[in-house]
């Protein structure tokens, strides 16, 4: 992490403001990370409707390791200056890369990587993909894939998937040499390639291999879901264990910190911690997980109501008017992907 001073972050946003305007012309439309009018869901539902609807049977998880720490400054000022003349602007960019880390009075030069919690970081790091994998890879799927092919691509979180399996271990393997060349490689244990799709459930059965295995993009784990009523395949999303598992530890240590404080003050903190939650997470087939996060909210909540009181125990029925009245129930709040997609991409 790098963080700025308040002077350096009202320059960067003044800068990335005008870069913005001239890099939002250039970008592609499968790079959803950090730009305006785009959010995560919209990368979820491209994703979600590219597998459905295209005829994809291989999914590729790559992960690329320490991006943010190892994108290198001589490539970053070379791919800025296509598209910006004004040595003043460039020459700002150049200290903040080099701007060092400051740690116990002691500085130190960084010679790779941008620092992640700096304002200009995430348009840098979008600059670098567009040249390193956006370009590349739209030109790979126009002349060497044979098959459909599709691509999403949130900061450094890729996704792609293949209709064949051959095209896709052709790809890893490339993918992995055009990375090499520009400092960057992909994490071993992190990137996969899996068999996914309306077809995988069919084809693993006959081949006695089990379900299809899941994949993990921007904190939900999808996987293959039964045909829906109308016979159409659909990819299912659920909260990953993971996210979920750090929001519980971090809602626990809040609530250990506010033990002693008054019950109304604690339950709308806890109130907006749960609605924000639900904000990002409730999406259609999600509905368990919400219901799992909420019990056990209200399960860490009731733990710290009783170690405060004096009695031995306070019985579920006491607290449960408490407990209703600031933990809101969890109900689906986001459309069906294809629905919302269909409307920022219309037919």
């Amino acid at each position: 992490m790098g963080i700025a001073a308040l002077e350096d972050k009202i320059v960067q946003q003044a800068v990335v403001t005008v870069l913005n305007q001239i890099y939002e012309v250039d970008f592609k439309g499968f790079s959803y990370g950090f730009r305006p009018g785009r959010s995560p869901h919209q990368a979820l539902d491209a994703l979600a409707v590219g597998i459905q609807w295209k005829r994809v049977n291989w999914v590729l998880d790559a992960d690329i390791r320490g991006f943010f720490d190892n994108m290198s400054h001589e490539w970053t000022m070379k791919f800025i200056e296509h598209r910006v003349a004004d040595r003043r602007i460039l020459r700002l960019i150049q200290k903040w890369l080099k701007a060092g880390v400051s740690e116990d009075g002691q500085w130190s030069e960084t010679k790779l990587g941008t620092p992640q919690g700096a304002v200009v970081s995430p348009l840098l790091a979008n600059v670098y993909l567009h040249y390193v994998f956006d370009q590349w890879v739209e030109v790979w799927r126009k002349k060497v894939a044979k098959g459909d092919m599709i691509v999403v691509r949130y900061a450094d979180d890729l996704v792609l998937g293949f209709q064949y399996r051959t095209e896709a271990e052709r790809f890893l393997w490339e993918f992995r040499e055009r990375l090499a060349k520009f400092g960057l490689e992909l994490h071993a244990d992190k990137t996969r390639l899996i068999e996914f799709g309306r077809f995988a459930a069919r084809d693993r059965k006959q081949r006695g291999e089990g379900k299809p295995e899941t994949f993990t993009f921007l904190g939900f784990t999808h996987y293959c879901g039964q045909r829906n009523s109308n016979g159409a395949f659909i990819v299912w999303r659920i909260t990953a264990k993971k996210r979920m598992a750090a929001k519980l530890k971090a809602i626990k240590g809040e609530l250990q910190r506010r033990k002693h404080h008054r019950t109304t003050d604690v339950g709308a903190w806890l109130r907006k911690v749960v609605l924000g939650y639900y904000q990002y997470h409730a999406v259609p087939g999600n509905s368990t997980q919400l219901r799992i996060f909420s019990r056990r909210v209200c399960w860490l909540w009731r733990t710290v109501l009783v170690r405060r009181s004096q009695r031995a125990q306070v019985g579920w029925d006491r607290l449960y008017p408490l407990l209703s009245r600031w933990i809101p129930r969890p109900r689906v709040l986001h459309p069906y992907p294809m629905a919302r997609f269909a409307v920022t991409h219309p037919w």
